[in-house]
C-alpha cells in the first residue's frame, strides 16, 4: 500500500509525462496550497453562513473582537487591517450597522474622529462564527498529529514571511 494519490499527483505526473524537463516540485507545493485554499473557503463560507456572515463581515467583526475592550477600531485601522479602500470600509461598516452587528460612536477626545464598535449581538456573532470555524479547520487538520500540525505551520509561515515582511 502505497502514499494515497491526489489531483495534484495527476497533474504533475501528466507534466512530467509532456514536458520532463521541467522542474515540478515547486507545482506540487503551490497547487496544493491553492487547493487547499479552495477547500478551507467553501468550508468558511459555509460556516459563517450558518451565523448569517459573509466573509468581509467575519474579516471586520473578527478585527474589533481582536481589539480587546472596548472591541472598537477606527475606520482608518479597519482598512488596514482587512487591506480594503476607504469607500469599501465605509459601505461595510454602513451595512454591518444595518444588520445590528457594529456602532458608530465619536471618539471622546476628539469628535471628528469615529470608532467602529462592536455590539452585543456582533460579539455574539462572531464569537459564534469564529469557534464554528475553529472547529472545522481543527477538523481538516485531524489526519495530522500535533507535532506535524505545528511543523506545517512554522513551514507555511516560513514561506509567508517573505511575501509579507516589510520590503517584500
Amino acid at each position: 500500500m502505497g502514499t494515497p494519490q491526489d489531483e495534484v499527483d495527476r497533474i504533475v505526473a501528466a507534466w512530467h509525462r509532456e514536458r520532463p524537463d521541467l522542474p515540478t516540485l515547486p507545482l506540487s507545493v503551490f497547487s496544493r496550497i491553492t487547493r487547499l485554499a479552495r477547500h478551507l473557503d467553501r468550508a468558511r463560507r459555509a460556516a459563517f453562513a450558518q451565523h448569517h456572515l459573509e466573509v468581509w463581515e467575519f474579516d471586520v467583526l473578527t478585527a474589533l473582537r481582536r481589539a480587546g475592550e472596548p472591541y472598537q477600531l477606527t475606520p482608518g485601522v479597519l482598512m488596514n487591517q482587512t487591506m480594503v479602500s476607504s469607500g469599501t470600509m465605509t459601505n461595510r461598516i454602513d451595512r454591518l450597522v444595518v444588520h445590528g452587528l457594529v456602532v458608530r460612536t465619536a471618539h471622546p477626545a476628539d469628535r471628528r474622529v469615529v470608532q467602529v464598535r462592536l455590539t452585543k449581538e456582533g460579539m455574539a456573532t462572531v464569537d459564534a462564527a469564529m469557534s464554528d470555524l475553529l472547529r472545522i479547520e481543527a477538523d481538516a487538520l485531524k489526519t495530522l498529529p500535533p507535532t506535524e500540525q505545528t511543523h506545517l505551520a512554522d513551514l507555511l509561515r516560513h514561506l509567508l514571511v517573505q511575501f509579507e515582511s516589510p520590503g517584500a
